[in-house]
């Protein structure tokens, strides 16, 4: 990514330096705009080879947030394409650890003791920053020991998302086409889950010992719940749901595509 920056930006600065000249009439006798096109044409079949041929190399962008002081956090995620796995990590001083192929844009504010982080995908003018033998799939593994409150946009991805051994104590999952499995957490208390989708795929699946209470709309979805959340008033809930201390609350709105719940 850095790279396709530094080289557009040479692009951009090379024109600039010959329209100057030719403003300063450094460069009498020539169409400068007629010149302009050619060379970006040539600029850009360069780029393409280059990116063929040296693709092998890349690698996808290891970071490690640490927690710091933090004693909770927000965590948001903007993931486009490709596939992304989270999980549980080892480590109790990272708040986020993995590997991101595309590159990553990180912002990251605290508030009081609430540590808020923002992870996308880079936004470029071009393109051509990226080359069909880069991955843009992300492995991320989050702290288990702090309370989190995660948000996922995912447009035409494959998203698998194991959270059963973090304390989620909300989930907000809105996809496009895609393709998403959820296991939700084990251990977490009250956990408050939103899924907005598409044209998609949803399995979720809640641990046992874990009531839930689900409620379901959209469109032409083919919905699929376990006998575990028997449905009432139009509400899909577990007997127990009252008196347990890990539960959820899930409102599920989708589009076409099927859910599954387990």
């Amino acid at each position: 990514m850095v790279r396709g920056r530094i080289f557009w930006g040479l692009v951009v600065l090379l024109v600039g330096i010959l329209l100057l000249l030719d403003n300063l009439g450094y460069l009498p006798g020539i169409n400068i705009w007629g010149l302009i096109w050619p060379l970006f044409l040539i600029a850009l079949g360069g780029w393409i080879l280059w990116n063929y041929f040296t693709r092998g190399f890349r690698q996808a962008e290891r970071i490690a947030i640490p927690i710091e002081a933090a004693e909770r956090a927000k965590i948001r995620f903007q993931h486009g394409a490709g596939r992304i796995d989270i999980s549980g990590g080892e480590s109790q001083e990272n708040l986020i650890e993995g590997n991101f192929g595309g590159g990553l844009d990180i912002t990251k504010e605290q508030r009081g003791n609430e540590l808020d982080i923002m992870l996308k995908m880079p936004i470029s003018i071009f393109p051509f920053d990226w080359s069909p033998g880069q991955s843009l799939d992300w492995s991320v593994r989050l702290n288990r020991e702090i309370p989190l409150s995660l948000s996922l946009e995912t447009g035409a991805s494959e998203s698998r998302l194991d959270l059963s051994d973090i304390r989620v104590t909300e989930l907000i999952l809105k996809s496009g086409a895609s393709s998403t499995m959820v296991t939700l957490p084990a251990n977490a208390g009250f956990t408050k889950v939103i899924i907005e989708s598409g044209a998609a795929s949803l399995k979720v699946i809640v641990p046992q010992g874990v009531a839930a209470r689900i409620r379901s709309g959209g469109g032409l979805s083919n919905v699929s719940i376990s006998d575990r959340f028997p449905k009432s008033s139009g509400i899909y809930q577990s007997p127990d749901y009252e008196g347990v201390a890990n539960r959820v609350d899930m409102d599920i709105e989708m589009g076409v595509g099927s859910v599954s719940i387990s």
